[in-house]
């Protein structure tokens, strides 16, 4: 391959990723069960927090290509190849969930991307072991804000709960898939940064 070639991948997967419906293998969670019965207000709570969780997902896409753009070792990028391939199905789930609901996705999304993928290359660059570390920690704070989401779910809307529980099934495998490959514990500083961007992203993304 030529030198342009990693990049014109890389702005594929990008583009791809934000303006393209994902694909899934499995079905999506809860799509045998009955739609709940919410009213409008209701209707456009749950949209939101779908939207939030469909920004976090097409922010799991950015960072695991940054990270495997710049990997040293070819199975940990491959482990990380692996999981964006499997978060795929998120952005599927989601994107479909918002739609029921008649939502929309964030119009943000090429700047979440675009912004993830630079926090994501800069933490490969760091080795195999830091960005490991980092996948590890950003699927357990994923994990803690998909049961928070849970929390705030109306109690009869079984569809968007089986996506949400399922999906933090996945984040925790991934965890534990990155922590086995040798992932090293990040300082405190850099776990409260990460809270402190998620924090910003999922505030900004429920309204936009």
């Amino acid at each position: 391959m030529s030198l342009l070639d990693p990049l014109i991948l890389q702005l594929d997967q990008a583009l791809r990723t934000v303006f393209a419906k994902a694909p899934t293998v499995r079905p999506m969670p809860g799509e045998d069960l009955p739609e709940a019965d919410l009213d409008g207000e209701a209707r456009r709570h749950v949209a939101g927090l779908m939207r939030v969780n469909h920004v976090g997902e097409v922010c799991a896409q950015a960072l695991y290509a940054g990270q495997a753009f710049t990997a040293r070792d070819a199975s940990v990028r491959k482990a990380l190849e692996q999981a964006a391939w499997e978060e795929t199905e998120h952005l599927n789930w989601t994107e479909r969930r918002i739609e029921e609901l008649g939502g929309r996705k964030s119009l943000l999304n090429p700047l979440w991307y675009a912004g993830a993928w630079v926090i994501g290359a800069i933490a490969g660059r760091l080795g195999d072991p830091i960005s490991l570390g980092f996948l590890a920690e950003t699927e357990r704070q994923v994990e803690a804000h998909l049961t928070g989401h849970l929390e705030r779910l109306p109690e009869n809307d079984q569809r968007s709960r089986a996506i949400l529980e399922q999906m933090r099934v996945d984040e925790v495998a991934h965890a534990e898939t990155a922590q086995r490959l040798g992932a090293v514990e990040l300082p405190v500083s850099a776990k409260l940064g990460m809270k402190l961007a998620a924090k910003v992203m999922t505030s900004t993304a429920y309204w936009v």
